[in-house]
C-alpha cells in the first residue's frame, strides 16, 4: 500500500513527464538555442568582419569602407535585408557574398576567381564569411524587403522559382521536396516553409549562421551548397546564378520578416 508521501510524489512525477512530454522537439530545440545566444560565436566573426571592413588590405592596400552594398559607399546598416539586388556597376543582381568578393577586387586589388575558387573555411573565403557576419548583424532586427523593379531582379526571382522546384538526381529530389508544405521535419527539425513567408527569424532570415554540430560559421552560399550535397547534387558555383536566384526567391518571400543574423544553429 502507497503511502500519501510517496503518492504525491508519485503523481509530481507524473504531472512532469506529461508536461515535458507536450512540448514538441522543437521547443526543446527553440529553448536549446535560446541559452546558447548570449553566447554565440557569431559575435567573433563579427568582430573579425568589422575589423576586415575597416583594414587596409590587399595588392591596393585599401579598406572597403567605399563599398556599396546597395544602400551608397560605405553604408552597412539595412544593406543586408535589401539583398540580392540589382548592381548597375557589374550588370548583374549579386548577393551579399558575392558583392563582398566584387568590392575586395574592385578596391582592394584581391584577384576575385581565385576566391571563388578557395573552399569554404579557408583563406580569403574564410574572411568573406567573416565580412558577411559584420555586414548581416548591422541589420538585424530590420525587415527584408528586396527590391523587385529592375528587369533582371525580376528575371531572377523567376529563375529562382524554376532552381526550387526543379527535380533530378539520384532521388529526384528538389528544394521543394523539404521546403514547399507545412508541418515537414527532417530527424527533429523542423523545415519551414518558404514558398511563402516563412515567418521571422526563419529560414532565409536565419543566415549567416553558426552551425554548433560543426563549430563552423556558414553563410548564404555554404548553407545552399549543402543543401545541394544533401539532394546529391554536383555542389554549384560560388555566387553561380542558381544560388543567387535561389536568394532572390526567398529573400522576396520572406518579405517583411525579421532578420534574426547571425543565428545559431545545431
Amino acid at each position: 500500500m502507497k503511502t500519501p508521501h510517496v503518492a504525491f510524489a508519485i503523481a509530481l512525477a507524473l504531472a512532469g513527464a506529461t508536461a515535458y512530454a507536450q512540448k514538441s522537439a522543437s521547443d526543446h530545440i527553440a529553448e536549446y538555442r535560446k541559452m546558447l545566444e548570449d553566447g554565440n560565436p557569431a559575435d567573433l566573426f563579427e568582430a573579425k568582419g568589422e575589423d576586415l571592413w575597416k583594414t587596409r588590405r590587399g595588392p591596393k592596400n585599401a579598406t572597403l569602407e567605399a563599398c556599396d552594398l546597395g544602400k551608397g559607399p560605405g553604408v552597412v546598416k539595412g544593406a543586408f535585408v535589401e539583398l540580392p539586388r540589382y548592381f548597375a556597376d557589374t550588370g548583374k543582381v549579386q548577393d551579399l557574398e558575392s558583392r563582398l568578393v566584387t568590392c575586395m577586387a574592385a578596391l582592394q586589388g584581391f584577384n576575385a576567381d581565385e576566391i571563388i575558387k578557395t573552399p569554404f573555411g579557408r583563406g580569403e573565403q574564410n574572411n568573406v564569411t567573416a565580412l558577411a557576419t559584420y555586414v548581416a548583424a548591422a541589420s538585424r532586427g530590420g525587415r527584408f524587403n528586396l527590391p523587385q523593379n529592375h528587369a533582371e531582379e525580376k528575371r531572377m526571382y523567376e529563375i529562382g522559382k524554376r532552381v526550387f522546384f526543379y527535380r533530378a538526381g539520384p532521388y529526384d529530389f528538389s528544394c521543394a521536396a523539404c521546403h514547399s508544405e507545412e508541418g515537414k521535419r527532417i530527424r527533429m527539425q523542423d523545415l519551414p516553409n518558404l514558398t511563402r513567408n516563412p515567418g521571422d527569424g526563419i529560414g532565409f532570415a536565419a543566415w549567416p549562421a553558426y552551425r554548433v554540430s560543426n563549430g563552423q560559421m556558414w553563410g548564404m552560399q555554404l548553407r545552399l551548397n549543402d543543401c545541394y550535397r544533401q539532394q546529391r547534387f554536383p555542389y554549384p558555383g560560388f555566387g553561380s546564378e542558381a544560388t543567387i536566384a535561389l536568394g532572390v526567391y526567398m529573400g522576396v518571400n520572406a518579405k517583411g520578416a525579421e532578420s534574426i543574423a547571425p543565428a545559431i544553429k545545431r
